[in-house]
């Protein structure tokens, strides 16, 4: 579950259409965000965007597979490879990205990177305990 410098740096290239990308690294991938939106992940050196039932169908039209971290597990449905043609595509890899940020967008609250700091206690949980 290694993500190498180099491709990461060509994903992030070919992302350069895609508005405020910031990356951070976990669970042995990375996960990709654009203005605090969870939109990608990198595993294996394989790109993964966040889909819903109508974009899934694109992926799987195309013969991409969905994400699956943990061999012999289920896999995450909720996010399909990118293929390699629109990869190679800054132009449409940047529209397809913008697509799942939508969809992210839609799916969830709005979420910012981590950031390693912990919120304080809040005073109304301190007087519970």
């Amino acid at each position: 579950m290694s993500v190498s410098d180099s491709y990461l740096s060509f994903v992030l290239e070919q992302l350069g259409d895609v508005p405020r990308v910031v990356t951070k690294r976990m669970f042995g991938g990375i996960g990709i965000y654009s203005d605090g939106t969870f939109f990608a992940v990198i595993d294996n050196d394989t790109l993964f965007f966040k889909v819903d039932e109508t974009l899934a169908k694109r992926y799987r039209d195309k013969g991409m597979p969905p994400f699956a971290p943990i061999p012999g597990a289920k896999p995450m449905m909720g996010y399909y490879q990118v293929p390699p043609d629109v990869l190679e595509d800054g132009r449409a890899l940047g529209q397809w990205a913008k697509d799942s940020i939508a969809i992210a967008g839609k799916l969830g609250p709005k979420t910012r990177p981590p950031t390693g700091r912990t919120k304080p206690a809040s005073s109304s949980a301190a007087r519970r305990k």
